[in-house]
């Protein structure tokens, strides 16, 4: 198979050395002086190093043309806030003949405080591609060293779904087929919004009666807001739901868990997502996540606290007095 990648973020690359193995893998970046690094050292220092490219891995950053309607898969590996632009921009490219996927988790901002999930962006700049979310309890690292991942790849089309797994199921990775696109996409940005409450957690020394209670209410929360987007309940017993949200919200190479630990440790937002040097989806998703909650009247206190807690409203030790000094209720 031939699959392009667009991004060469961690994610891109470790899903590009995994696939090298049998595939023809182009992985693309718009950073030219990135691209010649990454062609000489045959790895990608900036974001996985000491881990080389596998020999099907080939490194572009020419222009995106036609040359995509030759692949048998396009992955964007992008951040959510580049999601639309990447997408208006290969649409006409690949229009419907090439399956496209996405690796980004969280809900996009928008300037009429509206927030989408990745596939109602598709839906709104390309909607004659056939897309899907490719999603699941994974860290970059460990994909690219060969340690046993499992992904779920969720589509509407069939033929979609039986593309990602052709191109990825191998080896080290198993990835299984899902039908029920709006609750693994829920999942996906969730956990990690419930991932920087968990940091926070750990952070303060709470204990691990906490963070197990945490993670269970978060749980409650996120399958909350996905039903009442129409995700099918037992999605979020699945990897892309309560398997990511234990990776995220407990493995310390999660990059939302550090925001926590760091704003714990008293320091400013901006101080920590500087300190990560990467991506955190959590920090720009969380606001979104809220505001698509609130507009359906679904109630999500933890996540609210996140919001509360980023906006510098709360501190973290009045954030999980609030929590704790909610009203006793049923559980359900």
């Amino acid at each position: 198979m031939k699959i392009a990648i667009l991004g060469a973020g961690a994610w891109g690359t470790a899903l590009a050395i995994h696939a090298g193995d049998r595939h023809e893998v182009t992985l693309w970046a718009r950073d030219t002086e990135q691209v010649q690094a990454m062609q000489q050292a045959r790895e990608n220092a900036r974001y996985l190093p000491g881990l080389p490219f596998s020999s099907g891995v080939q490194v572009s950053a020419q222009p995106l043309d036609g040359g995509l309607r030759a692949q048998d898969v396009v992955v964007v590996a992008s951040p959510m806030r580049a999601l639309r632009g990447l997408l208006t921009q290969i649409a006409p490219l690949v229009a419907d003949q090439v399956p496209v996927a996405w690796l980004c988790k969280g809900f996009e901002a928008t300037q009429n405080a509206q927030a989408f999930m990745a596939h109602e962006v598709q839906a709104q700049v390309a909607p004659g591609l056939r897309g899907a979310a490719l999603s699941g309890p994974s860290f970059a690292q460990e994909l690219a060293k060969g340690l046993p991942t499992a992904l779920v790849a969720a589509s509407a089309h069939a033929e979609v779904r039986d593309a990602l797994v052709a191109a990825f199921h191998h080896r080290s990775l198993r990835v299984y087929a899902n039908d029920d696109i709006v609750g693994v996409e829920v999942g996906g940005a969730v956990k990690n919004v419930l991932a920087i409450a968990t940091g926070l957690c750990d952070g303060l020394h709470l204990g691990l009666n906490a963070r197990a209670a945490l993670i269970t209410r978060g749980l409650a929360e996120m399958t909350r807001l996905g039903v009442a987007l129409g995700a099918k309940p037992e999605t979020f017993m699945g990897l892309s739901g309560l398997g990511d949200l234990v990776l995220t919200a407990t493995g310390d190479l999660s990059r939302n868990r550090q925001v926590g630990l760091a704003l714990a440790q008293g320091m400013r937002l901006q101080q920590a997502v500087d300190a990560l040097g990467h991506v955190a989806e959590g920090v720009y998703s969380a606001r979104t996540v809220v505001q698509r909650a609130q507009a359906l009247g679904v109630e999500m206190p933890i996540a609210q606290s996140v919001v509360a807690l980023l906006d510098g409203q709360l501190t973290p030790q009045q954030a999980v007095a609030l929590l704790m000094g909610r009203d006793a209720t049923f559980e359900a």
